[in-house]
Parts: structure tokens; C-alpha cells; sequence
């Protein structure tokens, strides 16, 4: 443990919190802790709507279900 907080530049008090998922730990210092672990390449796919299956159901229910299209002014007649 000691290892992977020196390689994070955490201390391993903060380590152990991120361990527990505590939630008040930056982002940033969950980011060092995967770079250190050498697992910093998932972290693109957590927020990937590729795999957000339920995400795309919500979306996709919240469009209209019918668009109507309208048509543009016809000009005004030539004297």
C-alpha cells in the first residue's frame, strides 16, 4: 500500500480512504491512484454513453415521438 501511495503522490491515509469509496477524495487523486495501478485507461470508459444502455433508453424516450416539419413563408406575389 505504502508503494502505491508514494507512485500517487497521496499519503496512505488518503489511500485507505479511497479504498472505502469515500466520496470527499478528489477525482484527481482517484485518477493517480489508476495511473499508479496502471489501470488509467478504463477511466475513459466510465462516463462512455457506449455503454450506457439505460442512459440511451431515457434519452431515446424523452424524444419527440412525431416532428412535423414546416414549411417557409412563401414570398409575397410580384405586381
Amino acid at each position: 500500500m505504502a508503494v502505491v501511495a508514494e507512485r500517487a503522490f497521496t499519503s496512505r491515509s488518503t489511500l485507505q480512504k479511497v479504498e472505502a469509496g469515500d466520496a470527499n477524495v478528489s477525482i484527481g487523486i482517484y485518477a493517480a491512484v489508476l495511473h499508479a495501478l496502471g489501470l488509467l485507461d478504463g477511466l475513459g470508459e466510465v462516463a462512455d454513453i457506449a455503454g450506457d444502455s439505460v442512459g440511451q433508453a431515457l434519452a431515446s424516450a424523452e424524444l419527440p415521438k412525431r416532428v412535423r416539419l414546416r414549411r417557409p413563408p412563401e414570398p409575397p406575389p410580384r405586381d
